[in-house]
């Protein structure tokens, strides 16, 4: 009796969400990544499309809408969600003026040489800036009538943004529902959002629920990593079994939409990643486990496996982000979410082969280890030490008289043997790190009679190389108020303390 209920339960969960047609069902779901300009030598516009087109990057999400990158992604195949920041809200709210100025400035001055997708109306506003609440609605409504007035709002869409502890209790996630505090605006949202087939945008990160709930939720699951199913999180009202945390997290905001009488609006996730270094207290920011997140990630979404929930609908989603923002304020997590170094230089090499071209350089297995720029020669003489003893790198060929002697300083001797080390770990990730005076390129640094390991071996594996960076310029709400995205998320998830304590072990 007990099992019937259950599945009756889960009948009419499955039937409460008859409005996503076929059409957004079988539309393809992408990998996009975020680009935000807290960066030291951020690439200059035109080069910055150039190394997006190179790195295969198909989707874009700017916290801004800088119109040097608007222009530079002329005529390329590039789709670009731009934004507006939280601190224009409030005019663009109060004047009808003021709104179709922005879309005749920011869309119609570059649609449709610049694929403009979609509008992001804020970052985070009912979370990080709630005295703007009030106006977010009638900023995202002057908006679409500006753009309804330039007959574009068919092509572009509007949304705004949410972190993800908008949601309470969402596990299990079909016990979820929105903060009802916050109910009279997102019910006004989600009827705009359902009415213009827009989608509920959400900043989601598995990492922050990992680190709060640490000894309930396993890495594994965080992780995207092969479980067992008496490992998996399990909703006791449906028995959907959950293999991952990022899924939970999407039904959940699909059950919270239920709860306000909604169906057919798509999830759609602006934010997602983890960070690859963290301070003493961030132990799990590493390489390795910033590589196997979002490797899993791309493989997962490009499965189009869907959710439990949903198993016919995939949300894209946008990796944060491109590049290391150094100019974020600590912890020491905010300045490295990104895939690559502002220098065009990858972070880490995501494992993604199968997952088609994305992120794909043309010269997928051609990277090399080296010293990085400006680290002083004890430090380098330190990890040279290192990697050609304890390491076991052949370093052979560094030594008097053979053919990479010169030129005889330690950050030749130290790249060459950095790459040796790299080559003979497989090019396994944080295998070019030596506590932070490495990096990862993929310019060969052999020359004249001197051959890099690198350059040496012919590789026929497919794992995909790919470089990382992030920014944005003052506009995310998190910095216009001063906090970061780990105080911003520090109630997010609270509820799988007890929901998936329960789940595991009842």
């Amino acid at each position: 009796m007990a099992v019937l209920k259950l599945i009756a339960l889960f009948l009419i969960f499955s039937a409460a969400f008859p409005g996503i047609d076929a059409q957004q069902a079988k539309d393809e779901p992408y990998v996009g990544v975020t680009i935000g300009t807290d960066v030291s030598n951020l690439l200059p516009p035109t080069k910055l499309v150039s190394f997006l087109q190179q790195q295969k990057v198909t989707h874009i999400r700017l916290y801004d809408s800088d119109p040097d990158i608007l222009k530079a992604l002329s005529k390329t195949k590039i789709r670009v969600i731009i934004s507006v920041p939280n601190n224009q809200i409030l005019g663009i709210g109060s004047s009808n003026t003021t709104a179709a100025n922005w879309i005749n400035r920011n869309v119609a001055a570059f649609y449709p040489d610049t694929l403009i997708t979609a509008v992001a109306v804020g970052d985070e506003v009912l979370t990080t800036v709630p005295s703007l609440s009030s106006m977010l609605m009638a900023a995202i409504e002057a908006l679409y009538s500006a753009l309804v007035a330039a007959n574009l709002h068919t092509q572009i869409k509007i949304s705004t943004p949410h972190a993800s502890n908008i949601i309470l209790d969402p596990f299990p996630p079909s016990q979820a529902y929105f903060n009802q505090t916050l109910s009279p605006v997102l019910a006004q949202l989600l009827r705009f959002l359902s009415r213009t087939g827009s989608p509920l945008m959400m900043n989601l990160y598995p990492y922050y629920v990992f680190m709060q709930n640490k000894g309930v939720v396993p890495l594994d699951n965080s992780l995207f990593k092969p479980l067992t199913p008496s490992k998996e999180m399990v909703d006791p009202n449906t028995l959907l079994h959950y293999t991952n945390v990022l899924d939970a997290m999407i039904d959940s905001a699909y059950s919270s939409m239920k709860n306000l009488n909604v169906s057919d609006v798509l999830v759609l996730v602006t934010e997602t990643g983890w960070p690859s270094k963290g301070d003493s207290k961030e132990p799990y920011a590493t390489i390795d486990n910033a590589d196997t997140y979002n490797s899993n990630l791309i493989r997962h979404i490009f499965d189009r496996s869907g959710t439990p929930f949903h198993p016919e609908v995939t949300s894209s989603v946008y990796i944060y982000e491109l590049f290391n923002e150094d100019l974020r304020s600590p912890p020491v997590s905010e300045a490295n979410w990104g895939l690559f170094y502002a220098n065009s230089t990858p972070v880490y090499l995501l494992h993604v082969s199968g997952s088609g071209e994305f992120l794909a350089n043309d010269t997928t297995n051609q990277t090399f280890c080296v010293a990085m720029e400006g680290v002083d020669g004890k430090t380098l003489q330190t990890a040279l030490d290192w990697a050609c003893g304890p390491g076991r790198a052949n370093c052979s060929e560094i030594q008097p008289g053979e053919t990479c002697y010169s030129p005889n300083n330690v950050k030749n001797h130290a790249s060459y043997a950095f790459d040796s080390y790299y080559e003979k770990e497989g090019r396994a990730a944080g295998s070019c790190d030596f506590k932070g005076v490495a990096m990862i390129t993929t310019t060969d640094p052999s020359h004249g009679v001197c051959i890099f390991p690198g350059s040496k071996i012919i590789s026929n594996r497919t794992d995909t190389v790919v470089n990382s960076t992030n920014a944005t310029s003052g506009v995310d709400a998190s910095r216009l108020i001063g906090t970061t995205r780990f105080e911003n998320s520090l109630h997010v998830f609270w509820g799988l303390i007890l929901g998936v304590a329960f789940c595991l072990f009842v």
